[in-house]
Parts: C-alpha cells; sequence; structure tokens
C-alpha cells in the first residue's frame, strides 16, 4: 500500500488565538490547546486508525507541536525534526495580518512573502523534502507541526505552488490526510476537527 501523510497541528497557543504570525518563537500551548492535544490523541487510537501502529512519527521540535504529540501519546515514537518547523516570518513574527496589511496594504502572505525571514522558495523546498522522505518507504508517517508548514505540505503534495496553500484553512489540533486517488496524490480528509467536540 501507497503511504499516507497525517498531519496534526498543534494545539491552541495564545499567539495562534490573536491571529499573531508564530513562526520560530516558542509559545506553549494553553489549557485548552492541552486538552484539544489529548482529544487528538483519542481520535487516533479509534478506527480507522487504531494508533498507527506501523507509521512512523515526527515532530517539529518546537514544544507547541513537541508538546501536542507528547499529549496525544506519541512522544516516545516521535523524532524530532527541524525540517517541520513553522515558516520563519523574520520581521513580521509576533504580528497579526491586520497589521502588517495597515503597513503593506494588500499583502498576502503566500504570495508576497516576508521580510527578512525564510522565502517562500526555502519554505517550499523543506516542504518537498518531508513528501521525499515520506514516500521513501511503504508506511504511513504521522507529522505534528505548524499550520503553514503542513498546509504548504498539502499544497506540495497535490504538486501546486506554494500559493495554494492559502485556500486550505487549518485549526489548532486539527487531523488532516494526504493520499492516493486513481494514483495520484489526493486529500483524503482536510482540517478533521469533530473530535474537539468530545
Amino acid at each position: 500500500m501507497a503511504p499516507r501523510i497525517l498531519l496534526a497541528r498543534h494545539g491552541q497557543t495564545e499567539w495562534s488565538l490573536t491571529g499573531k504570525h508564530t513562526g520560530r518563537t516558542d509559545i506553549p500551548l494553553l489549557d485548552e490547546g492541552r486538552r484539544d492535544a489529548r482529544l487528538l490523541g483519542e481520535r487516533l487510537r479509534r478506527p480507522p486508525f487504531d494508533g498507527l501502529p506501523g507509521a512512523e512519527v515526527r515532530t517539529s521540535p518546537l514544544s507547541r507541536a513537541a508538546e501536542t504529540c507528547e499529549l496525544a501519546g506519541f512522544g516516545d515514537r516521535a523524532e524530532e525534526w527541524d525540517v517541520l518547523m513553522e515558516w520563519d516570518y523574520g520581521a513580521y513574527e509576533g504580528l497579526p495580518t491586520p497589521e502588517i496589511q495597515e503597513r503593506r496594504p494588500g499583502w498576502l502572505i503566500w504570495r508576497d512573502g516576508v521580510p527578512g525571514g525564510e522565502t517562500i522558495a526555502q519554505l517550499a523546498k523543506r516542504a518537498d523534502a518531508v513528501i521525499e522522505w515520506a514516500r521513501s518507504a511503504d508506511r504511513d508517517v504521522l507529522l505534528f507541526a505548524h499550520g503553514h508548514i503542513l498546509r504548504t505540505l498539502a499544497a506540495r503534495w497535490l504538486g501546486e505552488e506554494v500559493a495554494f496553500a492559502s485556500r486550505l484553512k487549518l485549526a489548532p489540533a486539527s487531523l488532516s490526510v494526504l493520499g492516493w486517488a486513481y494514483g495520484e496524490p489526493a486529500v483524503e480528509s482536510w482540517n478533521e476537527t469533530g473530535h474537539l467536540a468530545g
């Protein structure tokens, strides 16, 4: 069976709650984020995933992702991987979109990028490295990471440019699955959050 990529976004933080761009700043989970991480883990232990016994697990080393992984019950199986870190927002770190757009009317991160941070091309290269690794063996992979890098992964999995990720919303503690349809890369499910109502 061809591998799937399961994407788990970290739980809620103070900055994600207020819409601040949270790249490399190591913001901890809120209590709500910790609760949601546990609920995400419960979802992954139920059918059809059943704990993903054969899957390889990797996490961003940033604490909000690593703690989500741990609370979901996969910390003992996970390997930290710097490639899964969030986009380096440079001068826009910690700023919400409306404040940036006051300085740069019409600004869209997926089109315009960020000054002093990681370029869109560099972000795409990281996402492509994750996809190449995921396809390198016949097993599923489970990734705990961040909103923009996971959205970029989905765009690149589908063979799209990074800008396509602007069309993919991704909530904290959500679960998404990238797989296959008719032999082509496809989205099996996206931005599942039903488990958070539990």
